[in-house]
């Protein structure tokens, strides 16, 4: 299975090692890490970590974590991704470097992994978890069609499960 991910203006491809670099830069920021990492910042061998689980779920379950670029541009836009959310299933989740905001890449990146999901891997539905501080993620789950269906306490406060079924 291919797992490049093309949309309109992005490019969605699996991180690799290589990334490891650029991803720690971008997720230790305090503005991309705020929601996704609920302000904690993560260290080295944490994103090493993830790099590595995120190959290892490609290669069993083709999903993981994708790097976002623009089409035409080799500058890192941000990354969106498949995970287990608890026991329920798999969730998408995704972060922006802050010079992408207000363009629509969350949406546009966070729909190619939900159509992947429900599409060529036939999951039954996708899952979202938003904190209920986060109106910008909150919009974006609601662009992608997804209905909120449960509230459960957070570090930072409530957050809300959402989700979209196939």
């Amino acid at each position: 299975m291919n797992h490049l991910l093309m949309t309109e203006r992005l490019v969605l491809r699996p991180v690799t090692a290589q990334d490891h670099a650029g991803l720690l830069a971008h997720w230790t920021g305090a503005d991309v890490r705020r929601f996704l990492f609920d302000g904690e910042i993560l260290s080295a061998e944490e994103v090493t970590g993830i790099i590595e689980d995120s190959t290892l779920s490609f290669a069993a379950a083709g999903h993981g974590l994708w790097l976002i670029r623009e089409k035409d541009s080799s500058d890192l836009v941000g990354t969106a991704g498949l995970r287990p959310l608890d026991d329920l299933g798999l969730e998408v989740f995704y972060s922006l470097a802050p010079a992408a905001w207000g363009k629509g890449y969350a949406t546009e990146a966070a729909r190619a992994v939900v159509e992947h999901a429900l599409g060529p891997l036939g999951l039954p539905e996708v899952l979202a978890e938003v904190d209920e501080g986060n109106a910008a993620s909150v919009a974006v789950v609601e662009r992608l069609g997804m209905t909120a269906f449960e509230s459960v306490p957070g570090l930072l406060g409530p957050m809300t499960r959402y989700r979209r079924v196939r």
